[in-house]
């Protein structure tokens, strides 16, 4: 967990933990999605029995875990309370159509007689309906807190057995793998990467709660921007009464639905006070700013809104005047929270499209060595990378290699990845996925 530089929001450490294509397909959407503030750190082919052990050893370093399915994260809740926030990657059909083209394509069942698990029959039915198939002799089981990979297994192979079907449908590889040496024609349906995208948003949202949870008062400061008052107006002027009793109306206007009190403060600025369940529905779960868009448009003056977070109301207030200050010190209209710790966002004015700044390097020298690896690399458009490669393109020493790699995780410019698949003997290779998205403009 690591403090943003200024401009940026906190980042998000996110636990990935799955199976390795599930894992490999989660860190390539989150790549797409272009979060600059997270970062992952990733566990592969972890048996559901082991799956809580796993998310208790990476407790430390991460804010949030998220499981690749519902079955890992309900093993792993069903042995105990999971040692950190965590989420998994919802099951539906909306992979279906891809999955059933692939078997299409490769004549590898008939897609009107197959099984299907983990997925809705309403979802089976609307997939089929979209295409213009009928479901009536697919056979689906769908997924439910109590079943186990051993329990899809044996309904498709039933299925199969009894010649209701060709071939099956499954969400789970280890059932896929089985079946297929068993003769069963299988294949797997990864969730779809819209699904994989909205998971990793909870995921980011549940992290940024968790580093928040304890700052449940909140105390925002609305002030009038010093350029908007001219030079001639005093305090105590008819147009800076009236000025201030317009922002006091506007305040109460849009803390009504945050059941947010609104206090004078001094001659520029205002104190709303309100909970944090209150501050999430009024900034779209800390994605935008409160008050600036429509206050601003309204009276047409500039404002500095800084949001404080504490455990009681003087801390509250102390980090919300950090926080106007932070952003009356920035000239691109947003809005800063500031909790205990020195936990930082920056909320932008309008609603954030994915543009966000990418958090500058505290090691410019990473950054440097980066540039130098992708360079090198060139075509090589996964920038997957282990030791041994970037000893040979920088050439120097394993131990510096290695050395290299983890200062490039430690400055949020590589995630480590799981292990390569390797059919020698001993422990494979550890090996990286490199993000230049983070140093280029």
């Amino acid at each position: 967990m690591h403090r943003a530089e200024q401009g940026t929001r906190e980042e998000i450490t996110i636990g990935v933990l799955g199976t390795d294509d599930a894992v490999r397909r989660i860190v390539a959407v989150a790549r797409e999605t272009g979060g600059p503030w997270w970062r992952l750190v990733t566990v592969s082919n972890t048996p559901d029995s082991e799956a809580r052990v796993q998310a208790a050893k990476m407790a430390p370093r991460v804010d949030v875990c998220l499981f690749s399915g519902p079955m890992s994260f309900d093993a792993a809740a069903a042995q105990g309370e999971l040692p950190v926030p965590a989420t998994y990657v919802p099951l539906d059909g909306s992979a279906l159509h891809g999955t059933l083209l692939r078997g299409i394509l490769a004549d590898t069942f008939d897609p009107l007689r197959i099984s299907v698990d983990s997925v809705s029959e309403a979802d089976v039915g609307s997939a089929y309906e979209e295409i213009g198939l009928s479901a009536q002799a697919v056979r689906v089981q769908p997924y439910a807190r109590s079943v186990t990979a051993a329990e899809f297994a044996a309904f498709h192979r039933d299925q199969y057995d009894a010649g209701h079907t060709s071939g099956g449908i499954t969400t789970v590889p280890a059932v896929a793998l089985a079946l297929t040496e068993a003769g069963v024609p299988m294949l797997v349906m990864p969730p779809s990467r819209t699904a994989v995208r909205h998971a990793l948003h909870t995921a980011v949202l549940i992290g940024s709660g968790a580093k928040l949870e304890e700052s449940r008062i909140v105390t925002v400061v609305v002030r009038v921007h010093t350029d908007a008052i001219p030079p001639h107006a005093s305090p105590s002027s008819y147009w800076y009464q009236d000025l201030k009793l317009a922002l006091y109306r506007e305040l109460l206007r849009e803390a009504r639905p945050m059941d947010a009190a609104v206090l004078p403060r001094d001659e520029r600025s205002y104190l709303v006070v309100t909970t944090m369940g209150s501050l999430r529905m009024a900034t779209g779960e800390l994605t935008v700013a409160p008050f600036l868009r429509r206050v601003t448009a309204e009276l047409g003056i500039a404002l500095e809104v800084g949001i404080g977070l504490g455990r009681s109301t003087r801390e509250a207030e102390l980090n919300a005047q950090t926080a106007v200050d932070r952003s009356a010190a920035e000239s691109s209209g947003g809005a800063y929270v500031v909790g205990p710790g020195e936990t930082v966002l920056r909320l932008p004015a309008e609603q954030d499209q994915g543009s966000a700044r990418i958090p500058a390097v505290r090691d410019p020298k990473a950054a440097d060595t980066l540039a130098r690896l992708a360079s090198q690399l060139g075509d090589d458009a996964d920038l997957v990378v282990d030791a041994e490669k970037v000893a040979g393109l920088l050439g120097v020493t394993m131990q510096t290699a290695r050395r290299t790699l983890k200062t490039l995780v430690d400055e949020g410019l590589a995630w480590p990845m799981p292990p390569a698949r390797s059919s020698k003997v001993g422990r494979p290779p550890s090996v990286y996925q490199l993000l230049v998205e983070k140093i280029t403009p």
